[in-house]
């Protein structure tokens, strides 16, 4: 059995893990994520996964790191975390109304070898009021969060009217993808 080490600072991340019973620690190390412009976008998020996995060069043979990356993909622009109430009003405006990919890249490595994979799923916003949008931002400040939301939260619940894929994926971390290539990996 291995030491499992999800390499994440997201508490999402978190609590998605502890879906599959497993005994992990959670360890983070500050990375750069920097891509090149020239990178397929639909590429990023396994890349920069991959990225903070190998900023932990010293692994244990008895360790495993997991780690994730998501990204809010529409019109061929990525959509990342919102520095301010300006940048995440003008990101839900540009979501609303249409649809758009999140994906996440996860990479699981250890001390001999390594694997990494991303999952899709396609998001469908309703049309969304300036009210609408004013009001999450102010009540759940998703300044953390890529595409400036949280389906789990309030405007998941009013705003998103389908999704094609996988929900945990859109939450961050593809649970049902991430237990069969654990399995397949070990």
């Amino acid at each position: 059995m291995k030491k499992i080490i999800l390499a994440s600072k997201s508490p999402r991340r978190k609590e998605l893990l502890e879906l599959l019973d497993l005994e992990f620690s959670v360890e983070t190390r500050e990375v750069d994520e920097l891509y090149s412009e020239d990178l397929n976008k639909k590429e990023v998020a396994e890349y920069l996964a991959n990225l903070k996995a190998n900023s932990f060069i010293e692994l244990g043979k008895d360790q495993l790191i997991i780690t994730a990356d998501t990204i809010v993909l529409e019109e061929g622009e990525i959509l990342g975390k919102p520095k301010n109430k300006n940048e995440a009003f003008q990101m839900l405006s540009f979501l609303s109304d249409k649809s758009h990919d999140v994906i996440t890249g996860v990479c699981i490595k250890t001390s001999n070898k390594s694997t990494s994979f991303s999952t899709s799923t396609k998001v469908f916003f309703k049309a969304l009021s300036s009210a609408e949008i004013e009001y999450y931002i102010d009540t759940y400040k998703p300044f953390d969060k890529a595409g400036s939301y949280g389906i789990q939260e309030w405007i998941g619940a009013v705003g998103i009217s389908k999704i094609e894929g996988s929900y945990y994926n859109v939450v961050g971390l593809p649970i049902h993808e991430l237990n069969k290539e654990l399995k397949s990996f070990l």
